[in-house]
């Protein structure tokens, strides 16, 4: 593997971890992801000011000038795992309705009372910013220990300006505070409102004009999502948010396909979105321009599972048509109460047929493609971001298979060691 640097002299290093077997990077369409697992035997990998400096074998290596050595006794160096889709941030939870759920009461009556989505709007406009930190740290906590580096955190649950702002602003404040990278998205779109009720236009017209320039100016978002779906907003309405958001230099982020085919696939195509998400309803010609605009599919078991869906997303078309596939949990608090990425990509197998392979470079370097981190993220390269995780394990399918089973035994954030949580 190639090394950005003069092997003739000692190398310095902040960190290097020898006698590994290293996850290397998969190459970059999904037909070759499926064929298995690429991988480097007793290797050597060093980083320096948090980025991987060298990755080779241990029998080639060269002198290191190092601050801390380890001897990595044959474990698993994999790439930290990357959730690129959650809705972490909310007041409030819904177990209550889950037990009426199980016991027959109709999510429609429920909803009617004042349950649902309503029910944790309600509670996150109640709740102080320090409240909802406190609550998300609490649910993020068991992502990190997992061994999650980076995790994507979408507002959603506010649908007006001061709520949003809250929301994101939390966001922000967990990527400061805790050793995780966060990359924010604004779901302001995510439902229509009480008070704009047969008013979606003017709603969208109060993002457009007056919550995302604020979002802007105080950087608390990179990307702007919309819930495109009858239940939402259409392909038209998508578009509009679209058009505005990419003008002000937000990335595209789109909920399309989930309950039926609402044309969302197209929208988010049309502005080289960073990623589609759930598209269980999507077709051929709609995968065909995911392939030509290069938006990733982002595959969200948790909520199929839950929701007890039946319409699977059309994981061989992907293939097909050498479509990025990630894999998130979509934590939240209706739909997708799910707090390990692990036990996501173990779905993803299970209920859509991914390979453990291609559930593993889900969660790791198409992921970071769909919230535009391809570049830095997701790998064991040299010039990328030293987050690393040693997992002692055979091989790390087992990471995939066994579920609930495996914590690395030690874990890097930006080359920064990290304790658990």
């Amino acid at each position: 593997m190639a090394n950005l640097v003069n092997t003739a002299q000692p190398i310095q290093a902040d960190g290097v971890v020898h006698n590994v077997n290293v996850i290397t990077p998969a190459r970059e369409n999904t037909i070759d992801n499926t064929q298995g697992w690429s991988v480097l035997e007793n290797a050597t990998v060093a980083w320096q000011n948090g980025k991987f400096v060298y990755v080779g074998t241990s029998q080639s290596e060269p002198k290191f000038e190092s601050t801390q050595t380890i001897d990595g006794q044959q474990q698993w160096l994999t790439p930290g795992l990357i959730d690129c889709h959650t809705h972490l941030v909310y007041g409030g939870n819904r177990a209550g309705e889950f037990e009426q759920l199980q016991q027959g009461v109709r999510y429609e009556d429920i909803a009617k009372a004042g349950g649902g989505i309503k029910s944790t709007v309600a509670a996150t406009r109640t709740q102080s910013e320090d409240e909802l930190y406190a609550s998300a740290v609490q649910r993020l906590i068991p992502l990190i220990n997992e061994g999650v580096t980076t995790v994507e955190i979408k507002s959603g649950y506010g649908l007006n300006i001061d709520t949003e702002l809250k929301m994101l602003r939390v966001s922000k404040r967990i990527g400061e505070q805790l050793p995780v990278t966060v990359s924010a998205t604004c779901l302001a779109a995510h439902a229509v409102p009480l008070e704009y009720q047969g008013k979606a236009d003017d709603y969208l017209t109060l993002i457009i004009e007056e919550l995302l320039p604020k979002v802007k100016q105080e950087n608390l978002a990179q990307a702007v999502d919309v819930f495109c779906e009858s239940i939402g907003f259409s392909a038209e309405q998508s578009k509009r948010l679209f058009a505005a958001a990419k003008a002000l230099g937000f990335a595209i982020k789109g909920h399309v396909e989930q309950l039926s085919d609402s044309q969302g696939t197209e929208a988010v195509c049309a502005f080289q979105g960073w990623s589609a998400d759930h598209v269980e309803y999507v077709n051929e010609a709609q995968v065909q321009q995911m392939a030509s605009a290069d938006v990733t599919a982002v595959i969200l078991p948790g909520a199929y599972y839950y929701l007890k869906e039946t319409q699977k997303p059309p994981i061989e078309l992907f293939r097909k048509h050498q479509v990025n596939m990630a894999i998130a949990t979509d934590l939240n608090p209706g739909s997708s109460p799910l707090g390990s990425l692990l036990t996501a990509a173990n779905f993803g197998c299970v209920l859509f047929g991914f390979t453990p392979a291609e559930a593993f470079n889900g969660i790791t370097q198409n992921a970071a493609k769909a919230l535009g981190l391809a570049n830095s993220k997701g790998k064991i390269a040299v010039g990328y971001d030293a987050d690393c995780l040693l997992f002692q394990c055979e091989h790390p399918r087992q990471l995939i298979h066994e579920i609930n089973l495996h914590r690395p035994t030690l874990s890097w954030h930006q080359g920064k060691e990290r304790a658990p949580l």
